[in-house]
């Protein structure tokens, strides 16, 4: 079982990359925004609790995180391996990540580290949220939300590289270009 993370800030292209490898690899996607998102269209006591972190551009908290994640691997039992995408966004989460994982007798493979420019980010962004409407592609949620990134999340690239499971990618250019540097790293771990 292969798992993977596609890392990378906000708007670099996570979503995107997933589900192209998950339609040339058959891996199991777990998106914490994607399940986030429908605890809060749900109305669940998880999605509420998230909702008020996601508005303000912060992280949702460690715990309420690690026990989605938690539940997530319990039900579905992935065979072929994972892409988690949005997760672990702390070390913190990295470390229950790999206790996680430890319980199916495996581990992170590779951490797909998607790297793009700031300006690019901020405009790949407000693009998307004019198209799905998404209230959290907004100009200051969305320099919130990388100064968060920067903060939070860029710390995981030293935890995973300290495990020689860190490839930094450019994730610059066409979509086919993108898949193509991440392809030759999972086919060199196939």
């Amino acid at each position: 079982m292969l798992n993977l993370i596609i890392f990378g800030a906000p708007g670099s292209g996570k979503g995107t990359q997933s589900e192209v490898l998950i339609e040339k690899y058959g891996f199991d996607h777990v998106s914490t925004g994607d399940l986030l998102r429908a605890a809060i269209k749900a109305q669940t006591e998880l999605g509420q609790a998230a909702k008020g972190y996601i508005d303000a551009g912060q992280l949702v908290p460690d715990e309420l995180i690690i026990g989605l994640i938690e539940r997530v691997l319990e039900e579905r039992k992935p065979k072929i391996g994972l892409i988690l995408d949005g997760f672990p966004r702390t070390v913190p989460q990295a470390e229950a990540l790999d206790g996680l994982l430890a319980k199916y007798q495996t581990a992170v493979h590779a951490v797909l580290d998607l790297q793009v420019d700031e300006d690019e980010l901020v405009q790949r962004l407000l693009k998307r949220g004019q198209e799905s409407g998404r209230s959290d592609d907004n100009l200051e949620t969305i320099q919130k939300r990388l100064s968060v990134y920067h903060a939070q999340t860029a710390p995981l690239a030293e935890y995973y590289a300290k495990k020689g499971v860190h490839y930094a990618l450019e994730g610059m250019g066409a979509i086919s270009d993108i898949t193509a540097r991440i392809s030759a790293v999972v086919d060199s771990l196939k």
